[in-house]
């Protein structure tokens, strides 16, 4: 993990506003009972200059994060559109993430965030793999949590709430502290769900699969990208649920993510996956770069360039 570098400006409540001038109150309700919906989005340099890839399909899922939880935002699409693009030309970067997030502000302690205004910024870093560098050429070595995925009869797995990630984050510390790089999660019926801040793909003999809605997975932006990459590529896929011990057996795994990108998982619970080559990993990270850097005209449309 890398510190967050100050940037020049912030883009908060409608304007951009310098780094340490974005401020919220110690009372803000989002920060006491988890009422917040983010989003995190990558820019990418190319021959065009920045791009930021697949903004309205995040866009999309940010506001429909907003609809299920009630939250009624002060700000259309069209604004947060814009917001997105004028914070990369305020802040002159071409590589970085992108942190879309609103909230319940300052108003009246409780419950219910009704009685509260809605806030709503967008920050952004330069942020390198989350997973790191060596994870993306290597792997990661990999554990199965004893912690279980939240169940959507608790909490909506198809919100990025703020509040599904503290489940996240105790998977995420008891990988780490155990000397893995990151976590697996089951659902509450024992199949694969999904990582920490991932989605995962199986490879077996060749056919690629992944965790349907149904088993309480975020719907990734990367892995809807993956899985219309690899139906392009005639690669053979499905989503159907599978078990820790066909996570053992897999050919190939990886991660996916708009911060992990395409990482592959080269052990789970000191089982060497496959023989570690992770071809058809290798070939979809392949894609998946051309086409962030936009050397993929098939998918120009995925990129919003902020020049």
């Amino acid at each position: 993990m890398v510190a967050i570098r100050a940037q020049k400006k912030i883009w908060m409540d409608g304007k951009l506003v310098p780094w340490d001038e974005a401020r919220v109150h110690v009372l803000t309700h989002g920060l006491h009972y988890g009422y917040t919906i983010f989003e995190g989005i990558r820019c990418h340099r190319t021959d065009r200059g920045p791009a930021i890839f697949r903004l309205d399909e995040h866009l999309d899922r940010f506001l429909n994060s907003a609809k299920i939880y009630r939250m009624r935002l002060p700000f259309d699409r069209s604004a947060l559109h814009q917001a997105c693009t004028d914070l990369v030309r305020a802040n002159d970067v071409d590589e970085a993430y992108l942190r879309p997030v609103a909230f319940s502000g300052y108003g009246e302690m409780g419950l219910d965030p009704t009685k509260c205004p809605v806030q709503v910024a967008v920050a952004l870093w330069p942020w390198g793999a989350y997973l790191g560098s060596e994870g993306v050429e290597k792997g990661v070595r990999a554990t199965i949590s004893s912690w279980v995925r939240n169940d959507a009869r608790s909490l909506p797995p198809q919100a990025k709430c703020a509040a599904n990630y503290a489940n996240s984050a105790l998977a995420k510390m008891e990988a780490t502290a155990a000397g893995y790089e990151e976590a697996i999660l089951l659902n509450s019926e024992g199949k694969v769900a999904e990582g920490p801040g991932e989605n995962i793909f199986r490879v077996r003999d060749r056919v690629l699969s992944t965790p349907p809605a149904s088993s309480g997975i975020l719907r990734g932006i990367t892995r809807d990208s993956v899985i219309q990459l690899a139906h392009e590529q005639g690669i053979a896929f499905q989503r159907t649920d599978f078990t820790r011990e066909e996570l053992f057996t897999a050919d190939e795994l990886f991660y996916s993510g708009t911060a992990a990108g395409i990482t592959p998982i080269r052990e789970v619970d000191g089982r060497p996956i496959g023989d570690g080559k992770h071809p058809l990993t290798r070939e979809l990270q392949g894609l998946y770069e051309a086409v962030i850097r936009g050397r993929d005209p098939r998918h120009a449309s995925w990129l919003t360039y902020t020049n």
